[in-house]
């Protein structure tokens, strides 16, 4: 079944509004085995609905509006539905008693432009709106071939739109489709490029089952890799996306952290809250940001000691006790450097890890032996202190992101490594 998603109004075409409606949508339909196929933004013009409708009914089976069917003079849809479907506005007497309901329970009356909200196109069905006054209209075109298109339109209005969509709709279309099975599962890798990861996985890619599809998905630090599978039975679906996942975290043991929504911070400090470790930061180029990530998960406080942002070398000598001598031969930018400042961060903060970061983030700054986008990381252990170089891009943002990332990674696995050798002791 195609389907497509229009979403109408001007301010999602000017920016002045983030369209989190169509993504919302998108995703509530494959949970419930539909998919969308297009999404179209539009602006509060007559033209634009017609024309859109119009464009919708020769590639879709089902058509989801939101938007445009407040009850200010800007919001035209109803009356382009209207003239669409070749009908005129009656007054429901369902729709308004609902109304006068909701504005009794706010201890208000309707005013006339709010009852002008129980006019709806007469050959349309009524989808109730518990959370407000727009009513959500379904229709049925009936095309030459035998082909039924339905057409849905529902407020704007993120949370009148979601229960809506939830409560009426989805149910609705559930009965009337059947729709399959799709289940998706997301593995999270960190370390390596989209197309480096793409050649060690391309066998694998080439032989999952047709009903199973890959895409990648990645961003500044972490490529995702997300397996969507579809069919009739839950069960068979289910086993076979968890067959080709156990086959493909084989090939990249490295570079895979977790699944879905995981992050780096949150399974560090699931690790360390287990274990009953601590660990502080010692940064340079990326500012705070790797603390950040640390301590934007609920209860870091448990195992997260505190942080030095020693920018400048005098800071790094009196807050770090960093040797004024490594800092002049080998510079601030060097392995030497932040490997004295994880063991520094350690000392200060009586940590059982640390984590150091210096480099050259960008845009300018850099040489011809340490361009920019030159990072070193070190992890600082019970054990040992290692280092890690790293060359990143030019871009400042990136790199903090990726810096602040794979310092994340770099201390998973050393986390990991030292509980396998108190274990074996």
């Amino acid at each position: 079944m195609n389907i497509e998603i229009i979403n109408i109004g001007d301010e999602l075409l000017i920016g002045q509004v983030t369209n989190t409606n169509a993504s919302w949508i998108g995703e509530q339909l494959n949970l419930n085995g539909f998919r969308a196929f297009r999404f179209t933004v539009i602006g509060d013009k007559r033209q634009h609905i017609l024309d859109a409708l119009a464009d919708a009914e020769k590639r879709a089976d089902l058509v989801l509006l939101s938007g445009g069917i407040g009850p200010t003079k800007d919001d035209i849809t109803k009356p382009a539905l209207c003239e669409y479907f070749g009908t005129r506005l009656v007054f429901l007497e369902k729709a308004y008693h609902d109304i006068e309901e909701l504005f009794a329970r706010r201890g208000l009356k309707v005013t006339e432009i709010n009852r002008l909200q129980a006019e709806l196109p007469e050959n349309c069905i009524d989808i109730p709106n518990r959370l407000g006054t727009a009513r959500g209209m379904w229709f049925e075109k009936h095309l030459r071939g035998g082909r039924t298109v339905i057409f849905i339109s529902m407020p704007g209005v993120p949370f009148e739109m979601k229960a809506m969509f939830t409560e009426e709709i989805i149910p609705r279309l559930k009965s009337i489709f059947k729709p399959q099975t799709i289940i998706h599962k997301t593995v999270l890798t960190q370390g390596i490029g989209e197309s480096f990861l793409a050649k060690i996985i391309e066998e694998w890619e080439n032989a999952i089952p047709k009903n199973i599809s890959l895409a990648y998905l990645p961003q500044p630090g972490i490529v995702r890799l997300r397996l969507t599978a579809s069919g009739d039975d839950p069960e068979i679906v289910g086993e076979q996306v968890e067959n080709e996942v156990k086959k493909l975290m084989a090939l990249i043991p490295d570079y895979f952290f977790g699944f879905d929504d995981d992050t780096l911070e949150k399974i560090i400090g699931n690790m360390l809250a287990d274990k009953n470790l601590t660990l502080s930061t010692a940064e340079s180029c990326t500012g705070g940001y790797i603390a950040h990530l640390i301590t934007s998960v609920p209860g870091s406080s448990r195992y997260y000691k505190g942080s030095s942002i020693a920018y400048a070398n005098d800071i790094k000598i009196s807050e770090l006790n960093i040797s004024p001598q490594t800092l002049e031969q080998f510079g601030a930018v060097s392995g030497e450097v932040v490997k004295e400042m994880a063991s520094g961060s350690r000392k200060k903060f009586n940590s059982d890890f640390a984590i150091a970061a210096s480099g050259i983030a960008g845009p300018t700054g850099g040489t011809a032996e340490k361009p920019v986008g030159t990072i070193w990381i070190a992890i600082a252990s019970p054990v040992s202190v290692n280092t890690y170089r790293f060359l990143f891009g030019d871009n400042r943002e990136r790199n903090i992101r990726r810096a602040s990332l794979q310092a994340l990674n770099l201390l998973r696995k050393e986390i990991s490594e030292y509980s396998l050798r108190i274990q074996k002791k």
